[in-house]
């Protein structure tokens, strides 16, 4: 698929935060042209079934908005997709031009996103600063530290505060 676009990651938790990361990269980053790639991290997992077993070494193959829109077909790969995720990018591919795909790692978050930022290989990544909760944060280090201090693309840290701090 030959595509003159910019390979741009965001690192996709579901959560609020990971939400917020994905809506300012569309509204502020990607452009006509662009490959949108959501980066979803499991945890492992031991499968039954060999597909499965395969991909946790080497992700998901990149899976086209098409397929992950449709949420039967998402269990198989054990998500449930949030429909907030689904509707930004269904409007991004529409009103921008952009080409969503969403590709799926098992294991560590720190080591799979920058196994995805030099396999994909994604000239950007952009992850937000709070998707664990703090005692998982706590126990493995802030994954969005990791990854900037770690990659080898730019990373851009979107900023989610709950609560103002003053």
């Amino acid at each position: 698929m030959a595509s003159s676009g910019r390979k741009l990651g965001v690192a996709m938790d579901f959560s609020p935060c990971s939400i917020k990361a994905l809506k300012w990269t569309v509204d502020n980053v990607v452009k006509e042209g662009d490959l949108l790639i959501l980066v979803i991290i499991r945890p492992s997992q031991h499968y039954e079934h060999g597909e499965m077993q395969l991909w946790e070494v080497t992700g998901s193959p990149l899976i086209p908005l098409s397929e992950f829109s449709d949420s039967t077909n998402m269990k198989k790969y054990g998500l449930n997709l949030q429909s907030e995720a689904v509707a930004i990018v269904t409007i991004a591919a529409k009103e921008k031009n952009v080409v969503p795909l969403m590709k799926i790692y098992w294991g560590d978050p720190r080591e799979k996103l920058l196994e995805a930022i030099d396999h994909i290989p994604l000239n950007s990544i952009f992850i937000g600063n709070r998707g664990l909760g703090p005692l998982r944060r706590a126990i493995m280090g802030s994954v969005s530290n990791y990854v900037v201090n770690n990659a080898s693309c730019p990373v851009t840290v979107v900023k989610s505060e709950h609560g103002h701090h003053h």
